[in-house]
Order: C-alpha cells, then structure tokens, then sequence
C-alpha cells in the first residue's frame, strides 16, 4: 500500500461536511442509548459531548477527535465506531467527536481564528478549550485517555503514549493491530521525537513545555496513561478510519 502523494505541504485528500457526520454521530449515539449534551462556549459555539455508563462499569475512558480540522478520519472513525456499537459493557465512556467544527470547512489544522486548539491547554485563551476544560474539571479521573489525529506528512500510522507512572499499556498491541490495515510509521525519529516500531514515549515534565497539547493535560490533570493516534492522511481516507477503528478497538479491550 502507498501513499497518494496529494499532500504537498498541508493536507490536499478527502473531505468531510462536519456538520453532516456530527448530525450522523446524534443518530447513532442516540439510538444506543448515549446521553448526549453539548458544551457552551462563550463565542456562541457549541461543542458536542457524548456520555455512555456502561452495564457494569469499571473503566473510565476519554475519546476526542477533531481538534484540527484538516483531520477528517478521526470524526469519521467515531461515527463508525458508535454505529458499529461494540463497546465494552466495563467501560464508562465519555466521547468528544468534534473539538473544532469551525477549522473542518476551512480545511485547517487551526480554528476560524486562527488558533491550533492542540497548543492552548495551558493557556486557555480560546472559547473551545476554556468550555472543555471546565466540563472536564467536573468529571471524575479517567483510566486512560485516547485521542485520534492524523499527519499528514507520516508514511505511517504510529502513536505517543504519555504513561509518566510506567503503568502497563498497550501500545505494541495497538501498532500489530493496525499493521493488519495501514502501513506503519517505523522510522527511528518521527516529528522530531525518537521512535521505535511507531511508538514514541515524549517527555511529559511540564516545564518542558510552554504550550500544552491535549493528551499531555490529561496526564497532567485527569488520567495516568494517554495514547494520541496519529493516521498517515496521505493514505485514502477509508484507510486511515480502518487503523484508528483498530487501535480504539484495540485498546479498550
């Protein structure tokens, strides 16, 4: 399998109508019987949060997707994911499937402000982050966290996994998982970090950062362990939905 070769610079492949998949996601997570809310945010956006207990939780775990908008395959994985409807009755699970519906018609990694909402969890400064980290603040700490990107420059699908107490994980399984639907990213560098099968281990010491991505909040605020999954968005679509289906299957095992 090989990439497309569309993306010259940014990413050029296939788009999404997001209002349409999130209209999509309502239908599927309503008639399995999430709870769906949204989250208000002071610039007059809303952003869709989903809620399943779980017969017999023991689990909690965090989804989000779409927190760049030239990610497609993340909103759309959430979508097959909630019509396929195999969750694991012990997990508790709570769903964010779009953290950015204004980049999503401009097909940029940013906002319609121009702001990467991936960088602003430290800060806060924008509507969309202040609105999720406050409902956040409100939720018990979860056991694991699992956010679905893509890179539109990798030759393969890999993963980070922020695990600061060296709990047991699952990132090996995940890349053989994946390895059945997508090339995999083995490069020994990747994104600037070193890497190994796919896998990158990145410093989670705060002061080594000024601006905080999601997944290294969430390691810092509300979850042990956290995975961010990175499909090659130079690979067709249907593709990448399939390795990140695989690796959110994977990991809530």
């Amino acid at each position: 399998m090989q990439p497309l070769r569309r993306n010259l610079g940014r990413y050029c492949g296939e788009r999404i109508e997001i209002d349409d998949v999130l209209q999509a996601v309502h239908v599927a997570a309503d008639s399995s019987g999430w709870k769906q809310s949204d989250l208000n945010c002071d610039n007059g956006l809303k952003l869709s949060v989903l809620h399943r207990k779980g017969r017999s939780p023991g689990r909690r775990i965090y989804i989000s997707t779409g927190i760049h908008g030239d990610e497609p395959a993340g909103p759309m994985s959430v979508l097959r994911l909630l019509q396929e409807n195999l969750w694991p009755e012990d997990c508790e699970i709570w769903l964010c499937p779009c953290l950015n519906p204004t980049g999503f018609p401009l097909n940029t990694r940013e906002n319609r402000d121009g702001v990467d909402l991936n960088r602003d969890f430290k800060n806060r400064s924008t509507s969309e982050i202040r609105a999720l980290t406050v409902w956040l603040s409100d939720l018990p700490c979860f056991d694991m966290g699992i956010h679905l990107h893509e890179d539109w420059e990798s030759v393969g699908f890999y993963l980070f996994e922020l695990n600061p107490k060296d709990f047991a994980a699952r990132s090996a399984q995940v890349i053989a998982e994946v390895a059945e639907v997508c090339p995999i990213d083995r490069s020994s560098e990747i994104e600037g970090f070193a890497a190994t099968d796919g896998i990158i281990h990145p410093n989670v010491n705060p002061e080594s950062r000024t601006d905080w991505p999601e997944a290294f909040f969430m390691v810092q605020e509300k979850t042990n362990i956290s995975y961010t999954l990175e499909g090659p968005s130079d690979f067709p679509l249907a593709v990448r939905v399939d390795a990140l289906c695989a690796a959110v299957n994977c990991l809530l095992v």
